[in-house]
């Protein structure tokens, strides 16, 4: 950390001193535009791992820095060598899309296995979808199931979506209509508009036109494109006028045209 410290002023020095006092999220908070690169890769070369982890995010999506996955997969290494869950999860999520590494499902079910043993909601999220799709592991429902019923348990809202559509489906569960519902509506309270999406399809199939259309209008809010203009257009043939209109309306003023879908 000496020889660190040793390129800044004595300020600059117990700048740096105090990060490593500092949480996540306020390091987050304080480390934003271009000048962040600075004082960021200082205190990651310090050793501090919660900046590794925002230095490696920094450069795998070009903020504030030049975009350079190679050295984003190398700063989450040295994370993950301190023992940050996180980095695991993001090792595989390196190692899933081939970002600064090789593509490989094996080495990302690997990373993902050590963060969600850990703890890590978004790695049993992740390495839940590996084991339903038999990517990297054994195709295993009952286990995808368990990864996502442990992230659920923490609150992640895209988690409790998978819970819901693994009982609507009966993936690695019991087949149960109503308690995939309470777990869409959960994903739904929780923001996700996969969620808020599904649980409204629950509604309008109950006939519960206008709570169906409350939810219809959150998910098409927060939706990113194209999934909300898609949303929009299996909305605009629903056979309840009042979701029709949702729909159409939607699609007017993104300028959506059934051609385009």
């Amino acid at each position: 950390m000496d020889r660190d410290v040793a390129a800044f002023s004595n300020a600059d020095a117990w700048r740096l001193a105090a990060l490593s006092t500092m949480g996540k999220e306020e390091l987050h908070a304080l480390f934003t535009g271009e000048r962040a690169a600075i004082w960021v890769s200082a205190a990651a070369n310090a050793g501090l791992p919660d900046a590794q982890m925002r230095l490696g995010r920094m450069l795998l999506s070009g903020e504030g820095v030049a975009q350079d996955q190679v050295a984003a997969f190398a700063w989450f290494v040295r994370a993950a060598e301190q023992g940050i869950a996180e980095a695991h999860n993001m090792l595989g999520r390196c190692s899933e899309g081939g970002w600064g590494t090789a593509q490989s499902h094996v080495r990302a079910a690997h990373h993902y296995g050590l963060a969600a043993d850990a703890g890590d909601a978004w790695a049993q999220y992740n390495l839940g979808h590996l084991y339903l799709d038999g990517l990297g592991v054994a195709r295993d429902f009952v286990r995808a199931y368990q990864l996502y019923d442990a992230a659920s348990a923490q609150g992640h809202a895209r988690a409790m979506n998978l819970v819901a559509r693994c009982h609507e489906q009966g993936w690695g569960v019991a087949r149960d209509a109503a308690a995939a519902r309470a777990w869409y509506r959960k994903s739904a309270e929780g923001g996700y508009f996969r969620g808020a999406y599904n649980y409204a399809t629950t509604l309008a199939t109950e006939g519960c036109v206008e709570g169906a259309a409350r939810w219809f209008e959150k998910a098409l809010a927060t939706a990113p494109e194209p999934t909300r203009s898609a949303m929009a257009q299996a909305l605009a043939k629903s056979p309840h006028h009042r979701l029709r209109q949702l729909g159409l309306g939607m699609r007017a003023e993104t300028g959506t045209s059934e051609g385009l879908l």
